[in-house]
């Protein structure tokens, strides 16, 4: 199959397929062309009905909160100026909208990298509350019930690690009772860093840190200069910057993120997980790969690797490529280097952001 960027599709322009797109090209389509996938219109989706913007109000009001400062938050949701990272927030707009749990899941993972974590003790009460109906207040009262994983030490189960055992084991239950005690039972099991994402950041960052036998093993700090800047400005003023710009700079790793997460105290961002297929195109040792064949086309192998990354971003519990994210767009093209033999994923993707941000090398 060949991938056309075009506007209808969000993967094609002026009928070009990716491979012959220039950064330029790519560029201009990002700053001008694409349509992105915004907060609002999906909210739209889940819920047609007039009065959403009331919906969003009430449900992200608190106590003390300046009513004004509220409606205005929301009106920059609606458009387009910015939306909601607070996953607690996400939460009450899901039920102040009665959606079910997988809406509420891909609402997450929109704005915030991940669906529901299921090893999370409040996330998996809130997919169970949403499963069942009930309100946030109900949802949030039954939470406060139950044991604190970090204090309670719970039965354990050795092996009951893995997110999608909890599912399974939680998915038919529609009892209070026995959801309370399922969740003391499996308490040890409990976490709020995402396992499967903090493997596949491992697997990829080690490959980085070292770079070839007999060679000097890299420091945190030289392997995020080397492979991971791609002529991404540094620093965090972003005022000047356009939309896209904002987007694209939003979250980029840095050697103190990638220190923190090496410590595992943060979870790993999507978008750092997606650049690091990139710059190591899923090459990490020295294994048979099909991928190394030479009868596979350069469209098999762009499929080839579409498929991969999908399938691991759902291992994680994270949204699939989106073309109308602007990020997940620039992904595809740069994985599109497949059909250029002549350059590297990382390659295609930094000859774009040399373009999208010239000049803004330094503490832009």
């Amino acid at each position: 199959m060949r991938i056309e960027l075009t506007q209808q599709s969000g993967l094609e322009v002026n009928h070009l397929s990716a491979a012959d797109m220039t950064p330029a090209l790519a560029a201009q389509y990002l700053a001008g062309t694409i349509r992105l996938r915004g907060f609002w219109e999906t909210l739209r989706g889940l819920y047609p009905a007039g009065d959403l913007r009331d919906q969003v109000v009430r449900a992200v009001t608190q106590p003390g909160d300046d009513p004004k400062s509220v409606a205005r938050r929301v009106r920059n949701w609606e458009q387009g100026r910015n939306a909601p990272t607070d996953r607690e927030g996400l939460f009450r707009i899901a039920f102040a909208l009665g959606l079910d749990e997988v809406q509420a899941s891909a609402l997450l993972g929109l704005c915030t990298d991940y669906g529901i974590h299921y090893r999370n003790g409040r996330e998996l009460t809130y997919a169970y509350c949403l499963r069942k109906g009930t309100t946030y207040q109900q949802a949030a009262d039954l939470y406060r019930s139950l044991p604190d994983p970090e204090r309670s030490p719970g039965t354990g189960r050795p092996g009951m690690e893995g997110t999608r055992q909890l599912v399974s084991i939680f998915a038919d239950v529609r009892d209070d009772g026995e959801f309370f005690r399922l969740y003391e039972s499996y308490l040890d099991s409990f976490g709020w860093l995402h396992r499967r994402a903090w493997d596949y950041f491992e697997r990829y960052f080690q490959a980085l840190l070292s770079p070839g036998e007999g060679e000097e093993r890299y420091s945190i700090q030289r392997a995020a200069e080397t492979y991971l800047t791609l002529h991404m400005p540094s620093g965090s003023r972003r005022q000047d910057f356009t939309l896209v710009q904002r987007m694209l700079k939003q979250g980029w790793p840095n050697a103190t993120k990638l220190k923190n997460i090496c410590a595992r105290k943060e979870d790993v961002p999507r978008k750092l997980l997606l650049l690091l297929y990139l710059v190591t195109e899923n090459v990490v040792d020295g294994s048979y790969d099909e991928l190394d064949e030479d009868y596979l086309s350069p469209e098999e192998l762009f499929e080839e690797h579409w498929w991969r990354v999908n399938l691991m971003l759902q291992d994680c519990g994270m949204p699939t490529l989106d073309p109308r994210n602007a990020y997940d767009w620039l992904v595809l093209y740069s994985l599109n280097s497949a059909l250029r033999q002549d350059e590297t994923m990382g390659e295609r993707m930094e000859a774009v952001l040399a373009v999208l941000f010239p000049g803004k090398e330094e503490n832009a």
